[in-house]
């Protein structure tokens, strides 16, 4: 975009461009995201017992969540759910998708949002996934030789100072005295995590479900952007509309319930199986290292103050869970 500048008599016009960066898009935002499940495909194929245990393990926290979630006001809570169909493919939406809405249904539960796990990745032909990794924002430890590659070249990320690789040692050669690895900001003793975000094989790349599980805190803390427009953003499934048979034609991001409050919000729940706890630590990891779109992050903390809410500072602070035990 261009505009005329101001010119003296007999001057030729003069031009300059107004439009110094790309305007980032603003997306509408509930006060939590609450996570009611994140269940792999062996969860479904347990049949619909599995999924009636786990939503009534969920409910009473729901619940909690609703209660606890800004004090004195009426919140804005979105309901979401996320289905494995990025490492395994099992039954189709026309098959699950019902099942899993009914079983909620019974607990007394409704699902806002339904995602699929593999729009974490790529999402309306946008690598989502590939975008977040390029944000990563690792600083090599203090005395580092640069022996190690780099996270982006690895696909590992840690969030300390990794013990010392002696690689292969020479006959005869001193043996290094051990060190141990240390965390960032440990509280007197470390709790040292080395998080494996993707893999590459015969030429393709897989993502991890930490990475993807990270790809996803930030989009539902409304973080996500690509170049500058937002990414993952929910479309409206008719009511009674019959779900599609293939999980590739199902929407990355569907909107089930049309008086949801936003899929985005200021922070985030999740209430899980326990299993799901070493994941969402890696998580916390990748969240803490990630240079999330500066221009969003701007307008969440600008709305968030308007409405007179604390929001963290750290993206990975924004996130809670909830972790019960059993299957």
């Amino acid at each position: 975009m261009r505009d005329g500048g101001v010119a003296a008599p007999g001057a030729g016009a003069v031009f300059r461009e107004t439009a110094a960066e790309p305007r980032t898009q603003s997306v509408p935002l509930a006060h939590v995201s609450l996570e009611l499940g994140h269940l792999y495909m062996e969860d479904f194929e347990a049949g619909p017992g599995r999924l009636r245990e786990h939503f009534a393990r969920v409910r009473p926290w729901a619940d909690a969540v609703r209660a606890a979630a800004v004090g004195g006001r009426r919140p804005r809570i979105s309901t979401c759910f996320l289905i494995d169909d990025y490492f395994t493919r099992f039954s189709s939406p026309a098959e699950l998708i019902p099942v899993l809405l009914a079983e909620a249904g019974d607990a007394g539960l409704t699902i806002d949002y339904l995602a699929r796990e593999s729009g974490c990745a790529v999402a309306d032909g946008i690598a989502v996934a590939e975008a977040v990794a390029h944000r990563l924002v690792e600083s090599p430890p203090a005395g580092s030789d640069g022996s190690r590659p780099p996270a982006g070249e690895s696909g590992w990320l840690a969030n300390g100072e990794r013990g010392p690789d002696t690689g292969t040692l020479e006959a005869m050669a001193q043996v290094p005295s051990w060190t141990p690895p240390t965390e960032t900001a440990a509280r007197r003793h470390s709790v040292f995590v080395d998080v494996e975000m993707w893999d590459d094989r015969d030429n393709r790349r897989t993502w991890s479900c930490p990475f993807l599980a990270a790809v996803w805190q930030l989009a539902r803390l409304g973080l996500l952007r690509h170049h500058g427009e937002a990414v993952l953003r929910p479309r409206a499934w008719p009511d009674g509309e019959t779900f599609p048979r293939r999980w590739d034609d199902l929407p990355p991001l569907v909107q089930l319930n049309a008086s949801a409050a936003p899929f985005s919000a200021y922070r985030t729940a999740s209430v899980l199986p326990s299993r799901f706890l070493p994941v969402e630590h890696a998580v916390r990891v990748i969240l803490d290292q990630v240079d999330a779109d500066r221009g969003a992050l701007r307008q969440v903390a600008e709305r968030s103050a308007r409405e007179g809410l604390a929001v963290p500072d750290e993206i990975a602070d924004r996130a809670s869970y909830v972790f019960y035990t059993g299957p």
